[in-house]
């Protein structure tokens, strides 16, 4: 939208200022990105027309590495057939609105990288390769990171995050950056994921009136739709898995500290992380490693000093299941959708077919039990993280608290609050500092009960290598009156206690991809990925989405 607003205007960002950025935003693109339909209502579902045959389609890194190294292919071709596409996904049908914004750099740096490739070599496995990034993770360049939010158009940020520092070290093409549930989807208790204002509604690929899950709607679409290589979400409680579930990719939530959060609009900083979106478990693996990295302006990835590995491609194996020790988790995390439980059944078979023993059940302690104090430590951290990013920014007329976020969204109800509202900004406006009594209680039950009394002891009662358990539910219709029809996941454990969890596609229902989570001990993604490996490669369920308006119903 930003390109957009410049060319109607005939002059860039820096000359306008900030009421002007918003009204030429919401005018010259809002009612496109909201999908054209009355209020409450996105646009009617219809198949997107057939595109031409994608010569880059399901394509992994490891490919696209080798035939640039045969000169079949550039940087600059592979970045320009991914564009190609996001445009006409975006121009035909009802749009995915799945990428927020291209970068209008991107060829003249895959060019650069194309001339060092002939030069000097590839730097590694992602030279040239494109990234898309969630539209909450900071770029020093001429594209936004507003969090899907009208109010941060315009006040761009001094540097890079940290991982994108390491994306652009490793010779990766940053593509574009993605849509996402506005804020990380930490403003409304009924908002609907995959939407922002400014971006609008994502739609799932898999049936265009389905939601995506959130909050990184739009890297899950835009990867399963195959509008770039691979792409880096971010995650609170569910926002990685979640999306790459409903989306049938993979996605890595790793343990808290592996990644930096250093130039992400965050959330909450016991809690939140950054982690790869990719088609396959490989080219998550290998995306992995360049994301981690120890960043003295994140203080809790020092422990992961000697912890983390620069190739994480190493520890995958096809056979990764033989001999392994995996516990199942019931209670509940299964049981709210018999179409979740029927794909967790066979992929329990694919497990044990292909030589892992189940311990089953192997349910974990008191969850459910810690809900409402992990939501408090929440509300606390993110009134007080939230403010030092925003402090942070440059440019006088940038927002600085909270309650000037709040103060923006009803001066702009109509763009902003048009289908649900603002009550948790509200409620954790309201929260005071950080050594409040409330808030330190709540955070020492979180990490009591999810990890000593949680997770560790279910681990060592059963000598698990790994918890396994559905994901979540097929994905809801999209409903922008109502929210989210959210029936049930398994993120949250792994969420709070910070510990490592990777989703793998498992099925479909009715055309709806399904996933399957496995957890593991802190520090434990090698274990994750072998395992993950191995059970890609016994069932290989995934395929790519045909754009349908809605599922495969059939008969029913």
């Amino acid at each position: 939208m930003a390109k957009r607003a410049s060319r109607c205007n005939g002059k860039g960002a820096e000359g306008m200022d900030r009421r002007q950025l918003v009204r030429t935003a919401v005018l010259s693109g809002l009612a496109a990105a909201v999908g054209g339909g009355g209020r409450g209502r996105a646009a009617p579902a219809t198949a997107v027309p057939a595109l031409p045959e994608f010569p880059l389609e399901e394509v992994t890194i490891a490919e696209l590495s080798a035939r640039m190294a045969a000169g079949e292919l550039t940087s600059r071709s592979v970045c320009q057939a991914y564009l190609e596409r996001i445009a006409a996904l975006d121009a035909q049908g009802p749009t995915l609105r799945s990428v927020i914004e291209v970068n209008p750099d991107a060829l003249a740096i895959a060019e650069a990288l194309d001339h060092e490739r002939t030069e000097r070599g590839p730097r590694g496995p992602l030279h040239g390769i494109p990234v898309l990034i969630k539209d909450n993770i900071a770029t020093a360049d001429r594209m936004e990171t507003t969090a899907g939010s009208l109010a941060l158009l315009g006040a761009r940020p001094a540097e890079d995050a940290f991982l994108v520092q390491r994306l652009r070290a490793a010779g990766a093409v940053i593509l574009g950056k993605t849509n996402l549930s506005e804020w990380a989807n930490f403003r409304s208790t009924h908002s609907s994921s995959g939407w922002s204002g400014r971006g609008g509604q994502c739609r799932n690929p898999y049936a265009l009136d389905r939601n995506p899950c959130g909050s990184s709607s739009g890297t899950g679409v835009a990867v399963a739709a195959n509008l770039a290589a691979v792409g880096v979400g971010t995650e609170t409680d569910g926002s990685i898995v979640c999306p790459s579930h409903a989306c049938s990719l993979v996605g890595i939530k790793p343990t808290l500290g592996a990644v930096s959060r250093s130039g992400i609009v965050p959330i909450a900083h016991s809690q939140d992380t950054a982690g790869p979106m990719a088609r396959t478990v490989a080219d998550a693996a290998c995306l992995l490693g360049v994301l981690v990295g120890v960043d003295p302006r994140d203080p809790a990835t020092a422990a992961g000093r000697g912890r983390t590995h620069a190739d994480y491609t190493r520890f995958l194996d096809p056979q990764g299941l033989g001999g392994a020790r995996i516990g199942v988790a019931r209670a509940k995390v299964t049981g709210y959708s018999p179409e979740a439980d029927a794909v967790f059944a066979s992929a329990l078979a694919a497990m044990k077919e292909a030589g892992a023993t189940l311990v089953d059940p192997a349910d974990i302690p008191h969850l459910g039990e810690y809900d409402e104090a992990e939501f408090e430590v929440l509300l606390y951290e993110f009134k007080a993280d939230l403010e030092a990013y925003l402090a942070a920014l440059p440019g006088g007329e940038a927002p600085r608290t909270l309650a000037d976020l709040i103060a923006f969204n009803r001066q702009h109800q109509e763009e902003e609050l048009r289908f649900f509202g603002q009550e948790i900004f509200e409620r954790a406006a309201g929260k005071g500092p950080l050594s409040d009594a409330a808030y330190r209680k709540a955070l020492r039950r979180c990490r009591e009960l999810s990890r000593r009394r949680g997770l560790d002891v279910v681990f060592e009662q059963h000598r698990l290598d790994a918890i396994v358990a559905p994901t979540g539910s097929p994905p809801w219709p999209i409903d922008l009156v109502n929210g989210d029809h959210f029936q049930g996941a398994s993120s949250t454990p792994a969420a709070v206690s910070g510990y490592p969890a990777i989703t793998v596609p498992a099925g479909y229902s009715f055309g709806l991809p399904v996933g399957v989570t496995f957890i593991g001990r802190a520090w434990a993604e090698p274990v994750l990925l072998r395992l993950a490996s191995g059970f890609e490669a016994a069932t290989r369920v995934r395929r790519p989405p045909r754009f349908l308006p809605t599922a495969e119903l059939g008969s029913v």
